[in-house]
């Protein structure tokens, strides 16, 4: 099977940036397959980067390699990573990025060459250091082994009283808003209620309400879920990421 990288940047698609790095990924790994997974992660938002890498990387087969890029510390002292990690391969910033990945994840750091340029290193560093694990090369040869890269655990949801409550961690573009709570936490026949509006009990899908009615519902990743029909929920509910919600 042709070698598989997936791309997920902030770079979106107006400038050269995507453009560049694909270069060097199909420049020096011949025959690989890029897949851009997304390049409108909000400029710097970790976050989102997190949420992302999360719903996709297992989604691929064994042995792919994913380059994640949201590095507002570009050209800093904060170390350029490759990781190893539940049969994939992964080569991000240590920004907190990779945090979401398995427990059996192993680090490397990667050189960072004096000619590579202090504002892109996803051109110069990492492309290159997914290239070559593209190719074949052993993780093991790419740098040397880390112990302590920066984790930025993601908001876990908490118990008040009878309720969970927990937060909107990612609005997507349809504005469905999407909670950090797990369906198993929630109670038969809680009133979900977001920010500070109450849209009822969990359905199985928009169509079980009225358009423009906001509805709850469990969404494919698991997860609480708040849309309304034929409408966004950002807008009619005047909520984004980090907005409470309750079940």
């Amino acid at each position: 099977m042709p070698a598989l990288i997936t791309l997920l940047t902030d770079f979106g698609l107006a400038d050269n940036y995507t453009a560049e790095v694909k270069g060097v990924l199909l420049s020096r790994a011949p025959g690989v397959t890029v897949v851009d997974v997304s390049h409108d992660v909000p400029p710097g938002n970790v976050r989102v980067g997190q949420y992302l890498l999360s719903r996709t990387w297992n989604r691929f087969p064994a042995g792919t390699v994913h380059l994640v890029v949201v590095d507002p510390g570009v050209g800093t002292a904060r170390r350029a990573l490759a990781a190893q990690a539940g049969g994939h391969y992964f080569v991000a910033p240590d920004n907190g990025l990779l945090t979401v990945l398995p427990e059996d994840v192993r680090f490397v750091a990667l050189p960072v060459l004096r000619d590579a340029s202090p504002t892109f290193h996803a051109r110069d560093v990492f492309a290159p250091a997914a290239a070559r694990l593209a190719r074949g090369d052993r993780f093991e040869d790419l740098g040397s082994p880390v112990a302590d890269a920066v984790s930025l655990r993601p908001p876990a949801p908490r118990v008040d009283g009878k309720a969970v409550v927990g937060e909107v961690i990612f609005a997507d573009r349809f504005g469905n808003l999407i909670s950090n709570i797990p369906v198993e936490l929630v109670k038969r026949g809680a009133r979900i209620r977001v920010g500070g509006t109450e849209v009822g009990a969990l359905r199985r899908t928009f169509a079980d309400v009225s358009p423009g009615t906001p509805v709850a519902y469990v969404g494919s990743g698991g997860t609480v879920e708040v849309a309304v029909r034929d409408g966004s929920a950002v807008r009619l509910l005047a909520v984004s990421v980090g907005a409470e919600i309750r079940a």
